[in-house]
């Protein structure tokens, strides 16, 4: 591991990511071809949060967190701090001090592969953190790590400057250069949700809207009454 920061990492578009922030992790993740998710492991510290920044990406030692304040001075408006550490940990290497940090430079949330604590503090700050655990377990500040490198959060790929999308249903990641096409993708899909959405309202059905009807009977399945069901075989 090269212990380096890199300063000026290119950035996706802050109004772009937002506007992926607002359509959601879900509609997002689907409309892009179901790639980018983190996985369920990485929860928001406190209900209700939706973000979208740009990544600044941070490789932490397990039970260290020197290299997150190191980070701190890279961030800029509409940034999420991205933490990972170069082996399984789930200390807590974030609380409230440093979400106070990031706040004053404009940072929209954090999301770490370790453990984030001070939950309340968080929740009463309206700070975002989604994180693989609570943990009060303290942490050291002693070894070099990176910022600003490419870094392996549940099995994606991040790297300083991609789009990070969060809510109540985890993390996706959006890379740098597929955030136009992520945008065109997302508002398509849910204009096409909105004209579902309103024709479920009128009673229509998923069997018939998705053309599911006609494949039932290739799949087996039979419509029978009680009675011949009663009955057995």
């Amino acid at each position: 591991m090269r212990t380096v920061v890199v300063t000026d990492p290119p950035r996706a578009d802050i109004d772009d990511a937002e506007t992926l922030g607002g359509y959601g992790v879900a509609t997002v993740h689907e409309a892009v071809g179901r790639v980018g998710y983190l996985g369920p492991e990485f929860r928001p510290a406190w209900a209700g949060a939706r973000v979208g920044g740009t990544a600044v990406t941070v490789l932490c030692w397990p039970g260290d967190n020197l290299m997150i304040h190191v980070a701190v001075e890279q961030c800029r408006p509409g940034d999420v701090l991205v933490v990972a550490t170069n082996s399984p940990s789930t200390d807590g290497l974030f609380g409230e001090l440093f979400a106070g940090a990031l706040q004053h430079r404009g940072v929209r949330g954090a999301v770490l592969a370790s453990g984030v604590r001070d939950v309340a503090d968080l929740r009463e700050m309206r700070f975002p953190v989604w994180a693989r655990a609570i943990s009060a377990q303290g942490s050291v500040k002693a070894t070099a790590g990176a910022v600003n490198v490419p870094i392996v959060l549940g099995g994606q790929t991040i790297h300083p400057g991609d789009v990070i999308v969060a809510d109540d249903d985890g993390v996706t990641v959006v890379p740098r250069l597929d955030v136009p096409h992520a945008l065109g993708a997302a508002k398509a899909r849910l204009d096409k949700e909105a004209a579902t959405r309103a024709a479920f309202a009128e009673g229509e059905l998923g069997l018939d809207r998705y053309g599911l009807r006609d494949k039932l009977p290739g799949l087996g399945i039979d419509y029978i009454s009680y009675a011949e069901y009663a009955k057995g075989d």
